[in-house]
């Protein structure tokens, strides 16, 4: 019931209930006399006196009996509920969302605003609950990159100096210590455009430019540059594409090269020198396209395979320089695919390797495939 239908109910509940009592009483009695033979009969009649006297008296006690019923119904009704909702309001202005606003739901408007509060009080607990959590992701963000740049900067530093006390004392060795040097401010410069572009993916600023990618073509050429950079590392590659000439993805190239790169890297990174060999095989699946990355790296742990791609989740905690990073990429990797409107997942035994797969949607060239594109490309 609504509020302001209570406040009415009460109000001629209030003043009508006396007036018609004495309505009643009144047709009631004078239904078999009249008013002087009334007052005549009052006057003379003690007994007719004390009468009158009790009924004034019983009028006034369900008199105060209604007033006090109706007051108890519209106090419980209004204000009680608002004495809750204030409390409430000062348990959130304390910063305390662990609570509960129970009202009974009358439909009337301190319920629905009950009601509201309450969802509002989930909402802020929610943000509130998201806001910690990016705030302790951040510290641990803080506190692995602090490390990881760290040891390449302890270790340049330190081909620095040998190089000026003249530790390298021959061409050669100087040479071997500028290489060293070179390698480690790619490591340093590779784990900053790692943060720079986590911190644009978080924040849902990336700019993708989406196009539709000829399947074969895009990973024809991907192969060749993941085939050149695997021999440099002594490791074999293996490329297999089963899709039809016509196949095509809507994709941002180098946002997909990201992720095969960044997957191909982990290959790299934990798979023995000499004896490391990579699979990478794309097909069609219905209205998808499955790209598979295989490798006979050391895998992962049974325990660990589900949280790969969760941020700041690392399988190695030995954070040496080989293995070293921010334990971001994965979840980079799994934010691109998700933005392309895919799915990723693996699959690994421990010791006998690992295997990635990508889902991507196949291009067909509607404009719904077009309009969803265009609206993700402006995040």
């Amino acid at each position: 019931m609504k509020l302001k239908n209570k406040l009415i109910i009460s109000f001629l509940l209030i003043v009508l209930l006396p007036v018609l009592m004495v309505v009643i009483v009144y047709f009631g009695i004078s239904a078999y006399m009249s008013v002087d033979v009334l007052r005549d009969i009052v006057v003379r009649n003690p007994q007719l006196q004390e009468f009158v006297v009790d009924m004034m008296v019983a009028f006034v006690l369900i008199l105060i009996f209604t007033a006090v019923v109706l007051s108890w119904w519209t106090y419980t009704s209004i204000v009680t509920p608002i004495q809750r909702l204030q409390k409430a309001v000062q348990y959130i202005k304390e910063g305390k969302y662990n609570f509960s606003l129970d009202v009974k739901d009358t439909h009337d408007e301190i319920s629905l605003l009950c009601n509201d509060f309450e969802e509002m009080r989930q909402m802020l607990k929610e943000t509130a609950e998201k806001n910690l959590c990016h705030e302790k992701e951040g510290k641990e963000l803080v506190r692995n990159i602090s490390h990881d740049l760290k040891t390449p900067i302890t270790s340049i530093k330190g081909y620095v100096e040998g190089i000026l006390d003249g530790v390298a004392s021959t061409k050669e060795k100087q040479d071997r210590y500028l290489k060293i040097i070179l390698n480690k401010t790619n490591e340093m410069n590779s784990l900053i455009n790692e943060l720079s572009l986590y911190s644009k993916l978080d924040t849902d600023s990336v700019p993708y430019h989406f196009q539709p990618l000829s399947v074969k073509d895009y990973f024809d050429d991907c192969a060749e540059e993941i085939g050149i950079e695997l021999r440099e590392e002594g490791m074999t590659f293996q490329y297999e594409n089963f899709c039809k000439e016509g196949t095509k993805i809507l994709a941002d190239a180098e946002q997909i090269k990201r992720v095969v790169s960044n997957i191909v890297g982990n290959s790299i990174k934990y798979t023995e020198k000499g004896r490391g060999h990579v699979r990478l095989s794309v097909m069609e699946e219905k209205q998808f396209v499955q790209i598979e990355i295989e490798d006979n790296g050391k895998g992962i742990a049974k325990g660990d395979l589900p949280y790969i791609f969760d941020r700041f989740f690392r399988t190695d905690e030995s954070r040496n320089s080989s293995t070293g990073g921010s334990g971001i990429g994965l979840s980079i990797v799994k934010k691109i695919v998700e933005d392309h409107g895919g799915k990723i997942w693996a699959t690994s035994e421990y010791g006998q390797g690992t295997t990635m797969f990508i889902l991507l949607k196949k291009w067909t060239g509607s404009k719904d495939d077009a309009a969803g594109k265009d609206e993700d490309s402006r995040k």
